[in-house]
């Protein structure tokens, strides 16, 4: 083992310009959803961009909280030292929570979102309107099981989440192992109840806005659409921290693993959207391949800009092993990526929400800035709270002389 001088009490200070420029894209947001919400024409259009973000922004946060898990269950040590990133996405989870849920209510009420179910007489045989088809599913999509469903799983979520973070603080002040045991069985119970909730929170949220079609791979399809986000942005903030001079101790062997993470399951997420593809191209069955048709009539460009950026950028980038411990073409890379997925969930949510009134503007450009100010400023301020490394974490001598 080496030695290091590094100071394991370091704290990152979120001021100047960071700061500035996260609360200027906050107000930049609030201006583009209010400009939307003044035309009743673009209400739903603001709603679907509303729902785009929220759901990101809760996925990110999520997937926080599941690096975390992931990392004390295998107990890996060359993250030890970086764990403070995933924490702060982690506590910043609530937050994202409630906005996410005011959204899929205020939706629901305005019958902005989530109107191929949720329409007056869908569920009337005496309509004129009646669905025999949403009328089958109706023990399932209704709102206050709807809405039930996704408070129960959030708030789940974000107790996992505070809690980790919480005996991590609990490790600094007490030493020893009985925090981290805490958290390695705490974390076991956790991806129990991700793995199994996950795909069914993805089935309501964006599955829904499409009540007439479904996939039994669309939850793992979005698993991977959040889990490859949550790894690049952890990359982005790590190397912003470093360039800015913080965390010293993260050398190219952690952004190895990052981009080997990223390359890795970007393979995964483009396997499930191919396989999704194929068989529904395959079968060639008319109420599935309707999924697709409104993509390709409608979405062409996104379509195949999503694989641009999801797959082959990913890919072709982060192939080669020196990309991988490079900070400036990992940055790049994970802003690809992070803007890919934003055209990912943009093509799987529009079509069901605005359908060709589709547009890109103001409103999806303003959101969006919005959204990112917002999630810096929340995480930030969480990461500055307390020191930049778990100083007790028993692997951190492991992650400090982390070399491949």
């Amino acid at each position: 083992m080496g030695t290091h001088n590094y100071n394991f009490n370091e704290q990152f200070e979120f001021t100047g310009k960071a700061k500035t420029l996260s609360i200027a894209a906050i107000v930049i947001g609030i201006a583009s959803i209010a400009y939307g919400f003044s035309d009743h024409g673009l209400h739903e259009r603001t709603f679907a961009n509303l729902l785009l973000m929220a759901y990101y922004f809760a996925c990110v946060c999520m997937s926080g909280a599941f690096f975390l898990a992931v990392q004390f269950v295998a107990q890996a040590g060359w993250s030890a030292s970086i764990l403070r990133v995933p924490q702060a996405m982690a506590k910043t989870l609530p937050i994202a929570v409630v906005i996410l849920i005011a959204v899929i209510g205020l939706g629901l009420y305005t019958h902005n979102l989530y109107h191929h179910w949720n329409a007056p007489g869908l569920t009337d045989p005496s309509s004129e309107n009646y669905d025999k088809l949403i009328d089958g599913k109706s023990a399932f999509l209704n709102v206050p099981f709807f809405l039930g469903r996704q408070v129960v799983f959030l708030s789940i979520y974000s107790f996992f989440a505070l809690l980790l973070s919480k005996l991590s603080t609990n490790e600094d002040l007490e030493g020893g192992l009985n925090s981290y045991t805490k958290s390695f069985k705490y974390s076991c119970i956790f991806l129990v109840i991700y793995g199994f909730t996950t795909p069914i929170f993805a089935f309501d949220t964006v599955m829904s806005l499409e009540a007439h079609w479904f996939s039994t791979m669309f939850g793992w399809y979005n698993f991977a659409a959040m889990w490859v986000s949550s790894l690049a942005t952890i990359a982005v903030i790590i190397i912003l921290l470093r360039k800015a001079g913080y965390m010293q101790w993260v050398n190219n062997s952690h952004l190895h693993n990052l981009g080997q993470f990223i390359f890795g399951f970007s393979i995964f997420w483009t396997y499930v959207w191919f396989a999704q593809f194929m068989l529904i191209y395959y079968a060639n069955m008319p109420e599935e391949t309707v999924y697709f048709y409104k993509r390709f009539e409608f979405y062409k460009f996104w379509f195949f800009l999503n694989l641009v950026m999801n797959f082959l950028a990913p890919v072709l980038l982060l192939m080669d092993r020196d990309n991988k411990r490079q900070e400036n073409i990992m940055l790049g890379v994970c802003i690809i990526v992070l803007c890919g997925h934003w055209v990912d969930y943009y093509q799987m949510i529009m079509p069901g929400t605005v359908e060709s009134h589709n547009g890109f503007g103001i409103i999806e450009i303003g959101t969006a800035i919005g959204f990112v100010g917002l999630f810096t400023f929340t995480v930030l301020s969480s990461l500055s709270k307390k020191p930049l490394i778990a100083k007790n974490h028993p692997f951190l001598q492991e992650s400090l002389n982390h070399h491949l």
